[in-house]
């Protein structure tokens, strides 16, 4: 038989957005024009192409004159990359009971990395060099895996951001215990937006070792990359890449990517705007009487609690998640095309629902 004849055409209405997560946007036209320029004619693969030297300097330009970009498809990838990289065999990594990595990558820390994570309770998804204390010792017995790295998120899973005082704090306690640090940047940009300082200030100049730097959160098609701060922190980085299955052939729509983001101000653009709706979602949602909001919306993520059967039907309208269904908690999270008319349609839902 023959195979029947298709043709490509929508499947969606793009008027249509929700607030589950800031990865339901389409990429940017701004990132789309840079795959299509990176497109067509031949580019040796396998990262040495013209777009992933190029990245190299576009990423020193944030993070300082050594830092090494090593782009990879996704955020997890990034993640066990990175961890990889600054531990052995028998090491372990210190992280927020709430963390990604703990919480939401389907163990492949622990699976594919072979890690052994130490979490901490956190009232707000933030480690501090107390709460890290929980987990740090027991560096001589065999019996225990070794705490060799510190995991932060920024922002955090929870929406909270860490001020630089606060990352340089873990880091120096983190150091001065022989530990390294990586930070989970997939919001990275977000964070830099809402405290209005440069990236290399939450990162390399407060002392982080090698961070997991995002782009599919704000505006990517695909793809993220490992960024190594301190190269004496790290080993063997391209074999770990492959290794993980994180090597991609084409790289060049890889980098392409985060150069559209980076070598301007796309990324601190999109932020921007995707945390201003998340400021005025909150400011809508806090006028609805019996709507709680849980954590400070400092970011571009709003959690709250409200009735269960009141998000029932709400998600019947809008898409969203529940953070923690038994409680009656929620997550709404914003992007970079979300829109005003967006929120306010939302929010006059909400009010509706609340009343019913």
């Amino acid at each position: 038989m023959n195979p029947p004849k298709t043709d490509a055409r929508r499947h969606h209405d793009p008027e249509v957005r929700g607030f589950a997560s800031d990865n339901y946007a389409g990429a940017h036209p701004e990132v789309l024009a840079a795959l299509t320029l990176a497109n067509g004619g031949h580019q040796v693969s396998y990262g040495e192409d013209a777009y992933t030297e190029n990245l190299q300097s576009v990423v020193r330009s944030h993070f300082g004159p050594t830092a090494e970009a090593f782009p990879v498809f996704n955020g997890t990838g990034a993640n066990v990359v990175a961890l990889q990289a600054v531990t052995d065999r028998w090491g372990a990594v210190i992280c927020a009971e709430s963390a990604h990595i703990n919480v939401d990558e389907c163990g492949a820390p622990e699976r594919v990395g072979g890690l052994k994570l130490l979490t901490v309770p956190t009232p707000d998804g933030k480690l501090t060099p107390e709460l890290i204390d929980r987990q740090a010792y027991g560096w001589d017995d065999e019996h225990r895996a070794m705490p060799q790295v510190v995991s932060i998120a920024q922002a955090t899973e929870l929406g909270t951001v860490y001020t630089p005082d606060e990352i340089r704090a873990i880091c120096e306690h983190a150091h001065a215990h022989g530990m390294k640090v990586h930070l989970d940047g997939s919001r990275l940009a977000n964070a830099a937006a809402t405290l209005n300082v440069p990236m290399r200030t939450l990162t390399n100049a407060a002392g982080v070792d090698l961070l997991s730097l995002g782009g599919t959160k704000n505006g990517a098609l695909f793809g993220e990359a490992v960024v190594v701060l301190n190269q004496d922190a790290v080993s063997h980085m391209k074999h770990l890449r492959k290794l993980s299955m994180q090597l991609a052939s084409k790289m060049r729509f890889v980098s392409v990517q985060l150069e559209a983001l980076f070598a301007r101000d796309l990324w601190l653009r999109n932020a921007r705007h995707a945390n201003e709706m998340g400021q005025r979602l909150a400011e809508g949602v806090r006028a609805v009487h019996g709507v709680e909001i849980l954590y400070p919306v400092q970011a571009n993520v709003v959690f709250a609690r409200l009735p269960h059967e009141v998000s029932e039907r709400l998600q019947k309208r809008f898409r969203f998640y529940f953070w923690d269904e038994a409680a009656g908690d929620v997550r709404w999270m914003c992007a970079y095309d979300t829109t005003e008319e967006d929120v306010e349609a939302f929010v006059a839902a909400l009010k509706e629902e609340m009343a019913r």
